[in-house]
């Protein structure tokens, strides 16, 4: 039998036994964890929407803190969290869709939330700490898994 060589453009796959290619081929654990991270990203915003809405309702929800750097009225925190929460519910929707718009925003909007979410450790320390670990992976997701252009 004769060998052809692979056309220009292309590579050989590996044979047999061969190691896998590194660099241009997909990582398995992104490429899965960017659907998961569309579904994280919603239950993020669902998250963030119950915050809020906590907030707004009720002054007396969360707890009080007299002397902090990033102190806001409850209120206001609610209000913060309802729009980012609904923002976060559209841009995983664009992820599990697989717009690529949707790709980049949430990896911007997941950084967004972060640190918000780090700015209210001291009010919500339980769903801060479970959101910043939600946003953590989205990210590490949507930055891993280079099947599509991000931009």
């Amino acid at each position: 039998m004769a060998q052809t060589a692979p056309t220009p453009g292309t590579s050989p796959s590996p044979g047999r036994g061969a190691a896998p290619r590194s660099g241009g081929g997909r990582n398995p654990w992104a490429a899965g964890g960017v659907m998961f991270a569309g579904v994280l990203l919603m239950v993020d915003g669902v998250m963030a929407v119950i915050k809020g809405i906590a907030g707004i309702a009720s002054d007396d929800v969360y707890a009080r803190i007299s002397n902090y750097t990033f102190k806001f009225d409850v209120t206001a925190w609610g209000w913060i969290h309802l729009v980012l929460g609904v923002v976060l519910l559209v841009i995983g929707w664009g992820i599990l869709k697989g717009a690529g718009w949707a790709r980049g925003l949430g990896i911007g909007l997941a950084a967004l939330s972060m640190i918000v979410n780090f700015m209210w450790l001291p009010y919500e320390p339980i769903w801060a700490v479970i959101s910043i670990a939600i946003d953590a992976f989205v990210i590490w997701a949507l930055c891993t898994d280079r099947s599509e252009a991000v931009i």
